[in-house]
């Protein structure tokens, strides 16, 4: 008896354990940390000069981050201007007070990380740079006896 009963209380904090790593793991995975991986992965085109509407602007605070739509203006190679898109469509500038005064530019498609002056790391991520999948090898058949 004494045998069954440890072994259901073993059987038991064992699944405790693994159900909590299993959402660490979740919880690691933010949407900022999906999207770097995935141009990581990758790559991106470079980013030329303009206005564009397709971004996403990442607000991150610790391991929490919070992923926007939005558009932002790009000269010289950087950005100069971000905007978050709101639920009518329309956009509103990002007004965060910066930690620092230096240009903000762009290497493979995502922004240099800036700090705000409330500990909040913005990145903004150029999503249509982001290069095709590459193609993967095709497996070859399994000998018959043919």
């Amino acid at each position: 008896m004494k045998k069954i009963l440890f072994t259901l209380a073993l059987f038991i904090v064992t699944i405790t354990v693994f159900a909590q790593a299993s959402k660490k793991v979740e919880e690691d995975s933010n949407c900022y940390i999906k999207w770097a991986q995935k141009f990581e992965a990758r790559g991106a085109d470079d980013v030329a000069d303009g206005t564009y509407s397709d971004v996403i602007i990442t607000f991150r605070t610790g391991s929490d981050a919070e992923c926007f739509n939005g558009k932002c203006d790009v000269k010289d190679g950087r950005i100069i201007a971000m905007y978050t898109k709101l639920e009518d469509g329309t956009y509103a500038l990002v007004k965060k007070k910066l930690r620092y005064d230096f240009p903000v530019t762009i290497t493979n498609g995502m922004s240099k990380t800036v700090p705000t002056l409330d500990d909040e790391l913005i990145n903004v991520l150029f999503v249509k740079k982001i290069k095709p999948k590459k193609a993967s090898f095709e497996k070859a058949a399994e000998p018959t006896d043919d």
